[in-house]
């Protein structure tokens, strides 16, 4: 099992096609069947959600986060992605798909959906807020930007108890911006990107994208969890 998680880590890290596995791995088949299963079966989203529990920990917070933010992310496709699951994001003149996340106040993620990239941000965060407030009870308040503007706040309001506060761009912004906590998600689509496999979306399926995204945050929080950790000496 270490050599099949180290397997599926090479690929999201280095972005080579399956069949390009180094010999030294297991064959490349038995790699991905493994891969489809713990996507499918949620296995990957337990090992996830326990490893970022350790880092809130680790970090003196509390397991479940209170607070969080919301945003997508447009995302060029390869000719793998059939035409039904891919659109074109007219803002970011994008073909391909689009991911969203919510992440909690260490930019850790909490949610991730993926869809076509012309689907509108307002019309999928209904669908992910609620998701996430079903498994993160805790959480009350969430950040998002001018996007996300309409019903969204009265909805989540009414529906879910939880308060979604938009962060608007300052007067007369026209270049980048840190803004006070949007900045948190834009970090960790930072960290995604830093995976080769993240960068482009080459999955038949939105979920096979999506699993390489929690892979990728997955590799994040085992290095930040290890950074520190000194090797055990060997005794004489």
């Amino acid at each position: 099992m270490r050599a099949i998680v180290a397997a599926i880590l090479y690929v999201t890290c280095t972005g080579c096609p399956w069949r390009a596995l180094p010999r030294e791995f297991p064959p490349p088949g038995t790699v991905y069947w493994w891969f489809a299963r713990w996507r499918d079966d949620h296995t990957l989203m337990r090992l996830h959600d326990r490893l970022r529990e350790q880092c809130r920990t680790a970090a003196g917070r509390h397991r479940h986060p209170t607070a969080g933010a919301i945003d997508s992310q447009s995302v060029r496709a390869a000719d793998t992605v059939p035409r039904h699951s891919r659109g074109y994001d007219v803002a970011k003149k994008v073909n391909g798909r689009k991911r969203h996340i919510v992440v909690d106040t260490m930019g850790l993620l909490l949610a991730v959906m993926v869809t076509g990239a012309h689907v509108n941000d307002r019309s999928i965060a209904r669908d992910l807020l609620w998701r996430t407030r079903l498994f993160h009870p805790r959480l009350r308040l969430i950040w998002a930007d001018g996007g996300y503007i309409g019903t969204l706040s009265t909805w989540a309001r009414q529906a879910l108890d939880l308060t979604v506060h938009l962060v608007r761009k300052l007067p007369g912004q026209h270049t980048f911006v840190v803004l006070p906590r949007r900045w948190v998600v834009e970090r960790t689509f930072a960290w995604i990107s830093k995976k080769r496999r993240c960068v482009r979306d080459y999955e038949h399926l939105p979920a096979s994208h999506a699993a390489f995204v929690t892979w990728a945050m997955i590799h994040t929080m085992v290095t930040r969890l290890t950074r520190n950790t000194k090797p055990a000496q060997a005794t004489t």
